[in-house]
Parts: structure tokens; C-alpha cells; sequence
């Protein structure tokens, strides 16, 4: 351990700077280097990082509590190739006049919905009513 004054003037006789490195760390951590250079690492470090983040898409299925067979059946199928995909899926019903007096029907198929994706998918966020349209989130389930 060394004193900042110390530090100061090796930092000054090498032509270099004082950089704290781990200010968290007890006693904080500091080197002797370029600080522009140091920066430039820095960045060069935070790029790598963000390339290899996956930002997951998150893709929606509207239907209504009236919705026929046919046209939900082509709606699980996009979903099923969006989960398949890495993608989540939010399964959304929408209620119209006094459909939403019925809750049930519409919880009633998220369930099936869920159900005919259960190879795929698995369901992160439960059937929730929120205004006029009651939702639920799948998640790709992890491939092996």
C-alpha cells in the first residue's frame, strides 16, 4: 500500500497518470498508466460486451373472446414459429362491448392457447386483466 502522495510522483516522474481503478474495492485500487489509452480500452471493452448482449423480441397475438378455430389455429402457428425463433410471445384477447362481462372465456382460451404451446413455450406471466383486454407472456423454453 502506498501513499497517494507517493503514487502522485512516481505517476508524474513516468509521464504517466493516476488512475483509481476499483474505487469499490477497500482501499481503492489506482495504476500508474495512460489515462487515454486506459479510456480507450475502456470502450473498446463496453462494445464487446453490448455485441454479445441478445436483445429478446417480444412478438403479439391479438384475438377476441368470438375469435373462430380457424383463424386462432393460424395464430398459434405464428406463435409457435416466433417461440421456436427465441422470441416471447404475448397472447393478448381483447373485449368488445359486453364481452367483458365474460372474463372466463377468455381465460378459457389463454389456457388452451398455452395448452397447444406447452411443447415450445412455457408461461412467465400468468393470464392478467388489464382494462378492456386480459394478456399472458410465453417464454421459449431453453433448448438443450
Amino acid at each position: 500500500m502506498v501513499s497517494i502522495k507517493d503514487a502522485l510522483q512516481v505517476a508524474q516522474e513516468a509521464d504517466l497518470d493516476l488512475v483509481e481503478v476499483a474505487p469499490n474495492a477497500d482501499p481503492p485500487v489506482c495504476r500508474v498508466l495512460d489515462y487515454g489509452k486506459f479510456l480507450y480500452e475502456k470502450a473498446k471493452k463496453d462494445r464487446e460486451a453490448r455485441k454479445a448482449q441478445t436483445k429478446i423480441e417480444v412478438k403479439e397475438i391479438r384475438l377476441r373472446p368470438k375469435t373462430s378455430e380457424h383463424h386462432r389455429s393460424f395464430k398459434i402457428r405464428n406463435a409457435r414459429r416466433w417461440l421456436t425463433e427465441g422470441k416471447k410471445v404475448l397472447a393478448r384477447i381483447r373485449f368488445r362491448g359486453r364481452e367483458i362481462t365474460y372474463p372466463e372465456i377468455a381465460l378459457e382460451d389463454l389456457r388452451q392457447i398455452a395448452e397447444e404451446l406447452s411443447d415450445v413455450s412455457k408461461i412467465e406471466q400468468a393470464p392478467k386483466m388489464e382494462g378492456r383486454t386480459m394478456f399472458m407472456m410465453l417464454t421459449p423454453l431453453k433448448k438443450k
